[in-house]
């Protein structure tokens, strides 16, 4: 029987203290340890993007990721950016430009939207496809998505669409 590892980490701005199983991925502690559910798990294999969180500043894959490789991090869900109003415009664009459908990769979008636009004030729409084409979306076909990132840049630039 595999022991467990006692780990310490920022989520969303508070102190986690936890023992984990040392296999367990980062995704799978959101979800079940925290009941963080904005990380969804998709394809469990880095490619699609749903489960996309920020560690220490830098967006990943936490399926690909173990909890234990989070130990002294600093972690950003979904829930955290959500409940700091820090994607408040980003998440009304997305609403009222109809980027989302069914929402299973809305919360991976926006996380990775969020990247970009604070990497870059005003992408074009090519970088905003590169920036998000790890993200994998079955239903919108994406027009929509980058139509709410870039009015969302220009909203932040001071520009009107």
């Amino acid at each position: 029987m595999t022991a467990s590892v006692p780990i310490s980490l920022e989520v969303n701005g508070e102190r986690v203290d936890a023992h984990v199983l040392p296999r367990l991925n980062l995704a799978d502690f959101l979800r079940e340890h925290l009941q963080l559910t904005g990380t969804h798990v998709g394809c469990e294999h880095g490619v699609c993007g749903a489960c996309t969180v920020r560690v220490n500043g830098d967006i990943i894959r936490s399926c690909l990721m173990l909890a234990v490789q989070a130990h002294d991090a600093s972690v950003q869900t979904i829930e955290g950016l959500s409940d700091s109003g820090e994607i408040a415009d980003l998440q009304a664009a997305f609403r009222d430009r109809n980027a989302l459908q069914c929402g299973y990769c809305t919360p991976g979008m926006l996380m990775a939207a969020q990247d970009l636009l604070m990497q870059q004030a005003e992408p074009g729409r090519e970088q905003i496809r590169e920036h998000l084409s790890g993200n994998y979306c079955r239903c919108t076909g994406y027009q929509a998505i980058v139509d709410a990132v870039e009015t969302t840049a220009r909203r932040r630039a001071g520009r009107q669409t």
